[in-house]
């Protein structure tokens, strides 16, 4: 019987199973290359199609397409079967080609093997018995009932209608894949099986699904060529879109199912896949899917949503997000792919994650643009501090830790950053969501926001102008943020417990710079232009009419400070790394100095010194900018042609280094002193000064610094001696030049000794100055008279150091050496009494010293310190002398001053760092030796005039001390260690520097004790605040957590409860110190509540008829301090706690807004910070509640507490307000302690501001009523002194609006947290009536019948015109308009 054909519903008549088929005579079925149709897909169970090469072939005829019976075969070969295949067996390389997919399971490593999903479901069964007829027995019997795989969608879809697969369709395949194989025409085969196979019939769906299923696995084989997978990749796509839904919807199924079984080898297939996705999503066509029906797009999200949630074998990630790009996806399916994708992230090898980086960039052309950067960026920041722990960690850590190379890590950074920088340049979107992602992810956490990547990321982007703007002002804004934020987190230990971490940015963009040289070209520009804005943008501003006062080298305080800082940084360690910048930097730095004459240039030219000093050579590949600049020098400030001249001044170290330029220099220099230089022994002065001055008009100017000159001859002279004849008297060979050079070197000797004697011999009179001499700045005569003073002081000094040097410790040349100091002291007597006399800021600038850092230290040393027999003799004469040793600490403490000021000093090495730290140290041994040895009451008992010596050390040692934290933080250890004479042996791994500083702190507080103790008559105002002020700078380098700290805290407040100081400016270094100290330890709100007593307790209170408890924590608060010393110290104190109350709720605030991944983390931490705050305010309340009932005396104190008062409310405020917003966001409950504190501001505060403020307006009254007394007796003297009180009245009563203000804003938004939160917290605010500002009708009447009757007593009897009534008339009204003024 014939079977039943499913296309007609009919019986067709077929040949039996096994039965010989028969042909026309033309053709034989070894011609046959066409595919076997199913007799149902045309009339009469024949079809034509076309044949390879276009020929047209007869028909064919073949089995039905649904038999079940299978041809028998003899028995298969047991290695052969499915399941030994399964198994791990294999078969020959023929048999495997001939299988559906070519040759599976033919190559090593199952390349070729069947993807599973693909596999017939029933081959499985295994008959022992194969059926007849069939001259190829293995591959029958192995397509012998194959059924295919029902279709599903994941693990939830219910199966479709079963297709099942008929051996013909088997055979079918084979042809298709021997087609392929052999490199023939498989597309003209492809497309007349589809031709022969209409989706309108079921048998056409079924062939065609069959081949869809069968070429997949045949191009993910990887046998065929490229250009062969595209062709039958391409056909397919064009014919997906002809099938029906049910049929997209089971080949899509079967898609996941190869994708979630890893079986995806080159992901050739997937350009299929998208195609089938995107006709399923357009199919009308309702599916079953489980107990109910999908449409086509929700079975197309379904079977997006089980992909995405499934495992992806890493090798298809990079293929699958290229083939999401070409489906369409909805904003939820496409954050599905984004999120999976960036998963897949950790999963693969660092190699292919830029790849897989520009996939995901391109698929972000679709959406979640946020998701993708955040995705990126986050992932590179967690290697990197992965990277960085792994640096940290030792290297016996286990190896499979490690994560991969520093190089190779920044190299895949930088080639993703290039991805994303070219990707931006299509889609100026992603440029913009970039940019505005970071600024959001700022606010809550600058940490995750602002990495090296990112920043790299934004630098990079930044090229481009259109963004630059934007990114750079971002930068800027988050630097100042960052800058400020680590200010407070580092001044107070209460900050530093709710953020243990900190953030520096300075830090980031320093380590992006680092991270450059890994050949991270497209960074360095937005590097240079970065530093170039944050120089400009915070440049020091210079004061109306003054000098620029920002301190380069000094500790930059301000946000701005720092900002224009690490700008410099940038450029410097740029300039380090990048060396084909160089040039660049350096031309914009020279350009910025010449352009911006008008305004301060001192820190581009501090960063000019810099760059000279870490590559002197850069100037001579600019030689020409460095040309012009000097050409220009003439036109520029005199502080910037003196700051030029010392940065280039790096030269010098280079070319004395060169041995060979030493002749050639030293004769320059002395055919240069010998125009001035009188060779005449008995000639005095043995210079001729009026040779190196030049008069133009009636101006004077120096035209030969002959103290200069002289230095430096002093100096290339040592220096050739020590260095130069050494070489040259090792070497036989250099005789003659050996001559040479002792000619000239005793030259120098003779002319330098005949100097040094003629002006010990000199007078001041043979230099014409003396006493009567005119040294007056305005007049040419006194101007060539201070000319000629400067450089006689100076050629004295450089003879001292000449002849203390050569002098070996002689007792002659130290006579020489007093002898020379004399002159020099003589004329700086006259220098200084003359410019006392005139009061002119330029005359009382002393003359900086010619003596160099270096011969400073030996100098002190030896005068101090050298305790040897053999030059005992000889030192006493210098030490006979009390202003020789005065001069030697005061040129000490110039040097250091300039250090501290420049970060370098004149002469040799004064741009060397090492040789200046050497230096310090040793000077700071001597000074140190000096004060604690000697006291200074002692010496002040035969002190003429003048600082004593101890004195001046002490000052020297705070400016050394401030010098070494600012410009040797690096060194400290070495510094401490080096004023331990104790322990010098100590290496600097064991240094323990707080140890050593506590050490030193010590010395200073038994002097600030025994000058506490100190009788009156010999208490030292200047030496006590010196004192505060070294032990305050101590106390830095002393560690918070140490037990010496906690001494020395411990010490400072016994120190303030004990001595009452009535000395100001004691007090308040004193008060300083003990807030300095206390922030870092713990929060000051405690003590400032104890201090706030002791005012109230002092200055009593504003209630005459209350009589003050009389308690006293702090001796140090008495009646002459606790106004308006201590009081203004506390309400600075408290405005600083108020700053951070203030910085934490805004931090409450970001916090509140985080929803990412951490929000759980986040809510933990507002809670720790909302409590922070609470408890702050409400001890800050009770100082206020002691201060505003404190009868405070009218002026800067009461006008301070009440701006503080409004500053707190406003706060108070911003707590209610983030407290509104948290009731909005959720469901949010107010917490207790926040009613106990809004309960404290209504009964502890609120009243008592209006009592206050009642008390500020009678005292007020009082003044202006003393003003109106003073009216009436019309004196004319008095007339200025009337108007100050009245501005002064006025400019206090000023803040008392203000402060009304914020208290009923407060209540305001307390009445609005009330209605949200269902808590009435007004019931503990009481109304007053002081705000009540109607007029008071009684009052007024009163105040005009005096004020006309006082008109009336000064009206003259009857004379009184109408003129003059027309001109008072006109003149109230005027009255009036001020008093509004």
């Amino acid at each position: 019987m014939g079977t039943l054909c499913p296309n007609v519903g009919t019986p067709a008549a077929h040949p039996a199973p096994g039965a010989a088929v028969e042909f026309p005579s033309r053709e034989t079925p070894q011609d046959h290359r066409a595919a076997m149709l199913c007799p149902c897909s045309a009339q009469g169970g024949r079809s034509r199609i076309p044949a390879p090469g276009g020929r047209s072939r007869r028909p064919t005829a073949v089995p039905p397409c649904d038999s079940v019976s299978p041809p028998r075969t003899p028995l298969a070969p047991a290695g052969l079967e499915p399941a030994a295949r399964r198994e791990g067996g294999s078969c020959s390389a023929g048999d495997a080609r001939a299988l559906p997919g070519g040759n599976f399971g033919g190559r090593s490593g199952g390349r070729g093997r069947l993807p599973a999903p693909w596999r017939s479901a029933s081959s499985r069964w295994r008959p022992r018995t194969a059926p007849s007829g069939c001259r190829r027995p293995c591959r029958a019997w192995r397509r012998a009932r194959c059924a295919l795989p029902a279709g599903r969608a994941g693990s939830g879809a219910a199966p479709q209608r079963r297709l099942t697969a008929s051996p013909c369709l088997l055979q079918l395949g084979d042809m298709v894949t021997r087609q392929a194989l052999k490199g023939r025409e498989t597309a003209a085969l492809l497309r007349g099986i589809f031709k022969g196979s209409p989706c309108s019939q079921r048998s056409g769906v079924l062939r065609r699904l069959q081949v869809y299923k069968h070429c997949v696995p045949l191009v993910e084989s990887g046998d065929l060529h490229l250009s062969k997978v595209s062709e039958i990749i391409g056909l397919l796509m064009l014919e997906a879109r002809q099938l029906p839904g049910h049929a997209l919807a089971e080949l899509a199924s079967l898609f996941v199912d190869v994708i979630k079984g890893g079986s995806l080898t080159n992901g050739k297939s997937l350009e299929l896949f998208s195609t089938v996705l995107t006709a399923l999503a357009s199919s009308k066509e309702n599916l079953a899917y489980g107990k109910g029906e999908l449409t086509g797009e929700e079975f197309k999200k379904q079977l997006i949503n089980t992909l995405c949630s499934s495992k992806w074998d890493p090798r298809c990630v990079i293929h699958l997000a290229n083939m999401f790009r070409d489906i369409p996806l909805s904003g939820e399916e496409l954050q599905f792919v984004v999120e999976k994708v960036l998963r897949m992230f950790s999963k693969l090898d660092l190699q292919e994650i830029p790849p897989l980086v520009y996939q995901l960039l391109l698929l972000s052309a679709k959406g979640s643009k946020k998701t993708v950067l955040e995705g990126i960026i986050s992932f590179f920041n967690q290697l990197d501090k992965r990277q960085k722990e792994e640096q940290r960690v030792p290297q016996s850590v286990d190896l499979e830790v490690a994560t991969m190379p520093l190089d190779q890590l920044r190299h895949v950074e930088g080639t993703v950053i290039l991805h994303i920088v070219s990707v931006i340049n299509l889609d100026q979107d992603l440029g913009e969501e970039l940019i505005r992602h970071l600024k959001t992810e700022q606010q809550k956490n600058p940490g995750r926001a602002l990495c090296p990547f990112s920043v790299a990321l934004l630098l990079s982007v930044a090229v481009k102008h259109r963004l630059q703007e934007q990114i750079f002002d971002f930068l800027k804004t988050s630097i100042t943020r960052s800058c400020k934020d680590l200010q407070f987190l580092q001044a107070s230990k209460f900050l530093q417990d709710l953020f243990p971490q900190q953030y520096d940015i300075t830090a980031v963009i320093l380590e992006v710079v680092k991270n450059s040289a890994f050949g991270w070209d497209h960074v360095t520009q937005g590097l240079v232009d970065l530093g170039f804005s944050l120089m400009e943008s915070y440049e020091p501003k210079k004061p109306f009419g003054g000098k620029a006062a920002d301190n380069t080298y000094g500790l930059s305080k301000m946000p701005a400070q720092q900002a224009c800082r690490l700008g410099a940084s940038i450029l410097l360690e740029t300039f380090k790394v990048h060396e084909p910048i160089r040039s660049d930097i350096l031309e914009q730095v020279l350009n910025r100095v010449l352009t911006k004459a008008a305004s301060p240039v001192s820190h581009f030219i501090d960063l000019l010194s810099n760059i000279v000093v870490s590559a002197p050579l850069v100037l001579q590949t600019s030689s020409s900018k460095v040309t012009e600049t000097f050409d220009n020098l003439s036109f520029l400030p005199i502080d910037t042609v003196q700051g030029l001249l010392r940065a280039v001044q790096g030269f010098y170290d280079v070319l004395r280094r060169n041995s060979q330029l030493a002749s050639s220099v030293m004769e320059t220099l002395l055919s240069q002193i010998k125009q001035y230089y009188l060779p005449q022994q008995d000639l005095l002065p043995p210079l001729k000064l009026e040779g190196c001055i030049m008069a133009q008009g009636d101006q004077i100017f120096l035209k030969e610094p002959l103290a200069h000159l002289l230095c430096c001859i002093q100096h290339c002279l040592a220096w050739y001696k020590s260095t130069v004849r050494l070489c040259q008297g090792a070497e036989d060979d250099e005789e003659e030049e050996e001559e040479e050079g002792v000619g000239f070197e005793q030259d120098f000797e003779e002319m330098l000794e005949s100097v040094t004697r003629r002006m010990i011999k000199s007078e001041l009179e043979d230099f014409e100055l003396d006493k009567s001499a005119d040294f007056s700045p305005s007049s040419g005569v006194g101007v060539k008279n201070n000319i000629y003073a400067i450089q006689v002081m100076g050629i004295c000094e450089v003879l001292i150091e000449y002849n203390f040097n050569i002098g070996n410790f002689s007792k002659n040349k130290f006579e020489d050496v007093l002898g020379l100091f004399t002159c020099y002291n003589k004329l700086s007597e006259i220098l200084r009494e003359k410019a006392g006399k005139n009061k002119s800021s330029l005359s009382n600038k002393t003359a900086r010293s010619f003596l160099s850092m270096g011969f400073v230290s030996t100098l002190l040393t030896a005068l101090f310190r050298d305790n040897a027999q053999s030059h005992e003799e000889s030192l006493a004469v210098l030490r006979s002398s009390t202003e020789f040793l005065r001069y030697a600490v005061s040129v000490a403490l110039q040097k250091v001053q300039q250090l501290e000021e420049t970060g370098q000093t004149d002469g040799p090495d004064g741009q060397n760092p090492e040789k200046m730290f050497q230096n310090l140290c040793k000077i700071t041994q001597v000074l140190l030796w000096r004060y604690t040895s000697i006291p200074t009451v002692v010496e002040e008992s035969g002190k003429k005039k003048g600082k004593s010596i101890s004195l001046l050390c002490l000052e020297g040692l705070l400016r050394i001390f401030n010098t070494v934290q600012q410009l040797y933080s690096a060194k400290i250890p070495q510094f401490l260690q080096a004023l331990d004479i104790t322990d010098g042996d100590a290496e600097e791994t064991d240094i323990n520097v707080t140890e050593k500083a506590a050490f030193q702190i010590r010395q200073f507080q038994r002097s600030l004790v025994n000058q506490l103790s100190s009788a009156e008559d010999d208490f030292n105002a200047k030496e006590t605040q010196s004192l505060i002020t070294v032990l305050s700078t101590l106390s830095k380098l002393l560690d918070p957590a140490s037990q010496q700290f906690l001494q020395f805290l411990t010490w400072t407040v016994k120190v303030c409860k004990e001595n009452a100081l009535e000395d100001i400016s004691c007090c308040k270094g004193l008060l300083s110190l003990l807030f300095s100290v206390h922030v870092v330890y713990k929060s000051p709100v405690g003590l400032l509540r104890e201090l706030a007593q002791d005012i109230h307790a002092c200055l009593g209170d504003i209630d005459q008829d209350v009589e003050v408890e009389g308690r006293c924590h702090f001796a140090i608060v008495n009646a002459k301090t606790a106004a308006p010393t201590v009081c203004l110290l506390v309400l600075g104190q408290v405005d600083k706690v108020l700053e951070e109350v203030d910085w934490l709720i805004k931090k409450l605030t970001s916090l509140g807004s985080d929803t990412s991944e951490d929000s759980s983390q986040a809510s933990n931490q507002s809670q720790a910070l909302e409590k922070g705050v609470i408890l702050q305010l409400g001890t800050l309340l009770t100082v206020y509640h002691e201060l505003v009932q404190t009868a405070l005396p009218a002026g800067s104190c009461v006008d301070t507490l009440l701006r503080s008062l409004s500053k707190t409310y406003a706060i108070l405020t911003s707590l209610i307000k983030h407290y509104i917003q948290a009731c909005r966001s959720s469901s949010t409950t107010i917490p207790g302690r926040l009613e106990k504190l809004v309960k404290l501001s209504g009964s502890h505060l609120t009243p008592q501001c209006y009592s206050f403020i009642t008390y500020v307006q009678n005292i007020h009254s009082e003044s202006l009523s003393f003003v109106e007394e003073k009216k009436k007796k019309k004196k004319e003297d008095e007339a200025a002194a009337v108007s100050t009180v009245m501005a002064k009245v006025l400019r206090e009563t000023k803040p008392i609006p203000n402060l009304i203000f914020a208290i009923e804003q407060y209540e305001k938004f307390l009445i609005h947290l009330s209605k949200k939160s269902k808590v009435n917290l007004m019931q503990y605010m009481k109304l007053s009536t002081s705000r009540d500002f109607r007029i008071n009708a009684s009052v007024l009447d009163s105040a005009l019948q005096e004020r006309n009757s006082e008109d009336a007593e000064n009206e003259p009897h009857n004379d009184q015109s109408s003129t003059a009534e027309q001109t008072e008339e006109n003149q109230e009204p005027k009255k009036k308009r001020q008093r509004k003024k």
